[in-house]
């Protein structure tokens, strides 16, 4: 599983109340996904160059703690579900000192052309697809093993 993302909180990417804008979970996640792809060896540019793109077609987050400035959190991220479509990706971004949770969340994407039209990515990439499955497994295998 690859090392966890790590980020420190800048000023403005809070609100008044001094707390991360929810807003900006949506950037982590992202953030995380780029630096997750690119530590699996599949890092986004390659795959754009190849005329393939992922696109976001659902997100949910659950706020359990709010974060402040100068915060710095760890977001663990894992493929949970992959079809030859879509898949999803999952998140836990806790405080990089206490390990307290201060969120869990998820993104749905799929393989689209550079004309938005929906790809078979196993059929039509089977490389790319190769380096995604293995990625979901070794995600799945270490998530069993913290389990036990």
């Amino acid at each position: 599983m690859v090392k966890p993302y790590e980020r420190k909180i800048n000023y403005y990417e809070t609100d008044k109340m001094g707390i991360v804008h929810h807003s900006n979970f949506v950037r982590y996640m992202e953030e995380t996904r780029l630096y997750y792809m690119e530590k699996q060896g599949i890092p986004y540019e390659s795959i754009e160059k190849q005329g393939l793109l992922i696109p976001v077609i659902g997100i949910e987050v659950k706020y359990k703690k709010a974060i402040h400035f100068g915060d710095t959190i760890v977001i663990q991220q894992w493929i949970k579900k992959m079809s030859s479509i879509k898949f999803s990706v999952f998140y836990e971004m806790r405080d990089k000192e206490t390990g307290i949770l201060y969120a869990t969340a998820h993104s749905e994407h799929c393989f689209v052309d550079e004309n938005l039209k929906p790809v078979r990515f196993k059929k039509e990439y089977p490389d790319l697809y190769e380096n995604f499955a293995l990625a979901a497994l070794e995600d799945k295998a270490e998530l069993e093993k913290n389990r036990e």
